[in-house]
Formats: structure tokens, sequence, C-alpha cells
């Protein structure tokens, strides 16, 4: 077995898109290679090969900031990577052992999805967790959805949304002009807790809004009210599941936020989709919406710092 190091992003593409499967929409080249487009961490593509078949491969992004090697692109911010359902292309414990012990620095690997290979690694503890939908539970039903709250819940629900239909409410879909407001609405909410405070990052957010816009996958959600924008989701279909990236809300229309997620809601089970991914973060509302956690996983290694310089100019380094 050989030991492979790739740092091109040309090589990384070409691994990636041989090896990964594209389960979910982070899995695609195109949406993670926004955010290096924008960040720019050097890459350290780490591979164990035999007989010219890849058998595991650790897909990495020096960061500079935190000192740590991070799965790619490695758009940190505050110590925190953002993207989610990570993977590791492994099927044996040992291979993925002798990666991690290949890589010449410490590693921080987030928001992993479970490979039962992570049972041989001890460092592996659980992460945050993400929430989801899935629609099949209530027999792609909204209203046996519904349902499933109380009468005291739904109908105070009832009493604030009837607030917004009384106040000439309207949606519409895919204006992606109104990314600006999601934005605007979103650092004004969290403040210096915005990703998009980052200009890294909001950049990245930009490049991505675009990318899925031109494969058709955007979903773009506003609602209106008296002709003010009160909320904006952005949010992406691929695979038969809608995951929700990012949304904004105005201050001056409180509770606006459950009508647009009920919305996804709904929508989701019109489409039958298996499932909405709301991501990480409980933000006080997903439990009470009934929504599933899912545990992710996490990998840190903590290793000398580097004496050497080799795998910045390398382009590909083989050793036995």
């Amino acid at each position: 077995m050989k030991h492979g190091v790739y740092t091109e992003p040309e090589q990384c593409r070409r691994i990636w898109e041989e090896i990964w499967p594209a389960q979910g929409i982070f899995d695609l080249w195109p949406v993670r290679f926004c955010f290096q487009e924008a960040y720019s961490n050097p890459l350290q593509f780490h591979t164990i090969e035999q007989g010219g078949k890849i058998l595991g491969c650790l897909p990495l992004s020096w960061n500079e900031e935190t000192g740590q090697y991070v799965l790619f692109p490695g758009e940190t911010w505050k110590g925190k990577t953002w993207l989610e359902q990570n993977r590791i292309p492994v099927t044996h414990p040992e291979i993925l052992n002798q990666l991690l012990d290949d890589v010449p620095g410490s590693l921080h690997l987030r928001y992993l999805s479970w490979n039962p290979v992570f049972e041989g690694v001890s460092q592996t503890r659980q992460d945050e967790e993400g929430y989801l939908f899935y629609p099949g539970m209530y027999d792609y039903s909204f209203e046996n959805y519904w349902l499933g709250f109380s009468g005291k819940s739904r109908k105070k629900i009832r009493t604030e949304f009837k607030r917004f239909e009384d106040r000439n409410l309207s949606f519409r879909f895919n204006n992606t002009a109104d990314l600006d407001h999601l934005f605007e609405m979103n650092q004004r909410a969290f403040a210096c807790d915005s990703y998009f405070n980052d200009p890294k990052f909001f950049n990245a957010f930009d490049r991505l809004a675009s990318f899925l816009s031109e494969m058709g996958m955007l979903r773009i959600v506003t609602i209106s009210i008296d002709g003010e924008i009160a909320a904006v989701d952005m949010g992406a279909v691929f695979n038969n599941t809608y995951t929700l990236f990012a949304g904004g809300t105005s201050l001056e229309f409180p509770g606006i936020a459950k009508m647009i997620n009920l919305h996804h809601m709904e929508w989701a089970c019109q489409k039958q989709f298996n499932e909405v991914d709301f991501l990480c973060g409980d933000f006080n509302w997903k439990k009470r919406f009934h929504l599933l956690p899912r545990p992710l996983y996490e990998i840190e290694i903590q290793k000398p710092v580097p004496q050497f310089e080799w795998y910045r100019d390398e382009k590909q380094a083989l050793c036995a």
C-alpha cells in the first residue's frame, strides 16, 4: 500500500469525483469549491492506494488561523466549520488510523456523518446534532403533522398567523435579489455571531447561490407583509432532500419564522421529499416543532507543530 498526498485542486477534484458517493448536496465538489475559491486554504488530500485503487481518502485543508488541518474546504469561522454531513470514504479502521497518523499536524474534523469505522478510532466523539423533518413519517400529509401539536399550540400559532394574514401577506419564490435582504436581516438579528459578517463566508455563500441557481437546485422563499419583506430563507433540493442553508427574519414581525418554517414542511409533504434538513443548531424551536435530531461526529487529534514545509510545495508525494 502507498500513501499519497495531493495538493493541486485538479488532482483533488479527480480523486473526489472518483470515490465520493454523492448522497447529499454537501458531497458535490462544486458546492465545496465555492468555499475553496473564497477561502483559498491550502489543500492536502491524503490517500491510501493499492494497485492503482484508492482504498481511503482524507480530504483536508490547512487552516492558518487555528493551526490545524480541517476537512476540505476549511471554511472555519470562530473556530467552527459550517458544511455538514462530511464523509471520510474509508471501509476499514486500520486504513483510517493510518491516514490520521500520516497527517503532519493536528486535526479537527467536524460534522461527520457516522461511519462504522469510527468505532476503531479512539479520538472520535459526538459533535453537534442536525435536525430533520421526515415527511414520510406523516404519510406525506401536512395535516397529519399539524395534528401532532397540542390543541393549545395550534390555537396559539393560528392566532399569530392571523395577525399576518390580516395585513396583506404574500409569498414569492426564487427571487435572487431577495438574498440581499436575507443577509441584511441575518446580520441584524445575530450581529457579530452572523456568519455573514465574515467577508470570506459571505463571498462563498454568494458563489453557492449562483451555482445552485444555474443548476436549478436553488429555492428562495420570501414572505412579505404589507409590501415589506418579513422573512427570506435559502435552500436547495438535491437527491430528494430539501436542505435549508440560511435565513433572515425582520424584527418587525415576531413569529414570522414559524410561518416560513411550517411552509417548508408543508411544501416538502406536497413534493414527497425523503427529508428536510434544517442543519445543526437548536435555536429553541426545532424540538418544539417535532424535528428529529441526528448526531454528527468529530475527530480531534493534537500533534506537535510540523517542522517541515514539503507538503506545501509538493504536487504529489508517495511513500511505501
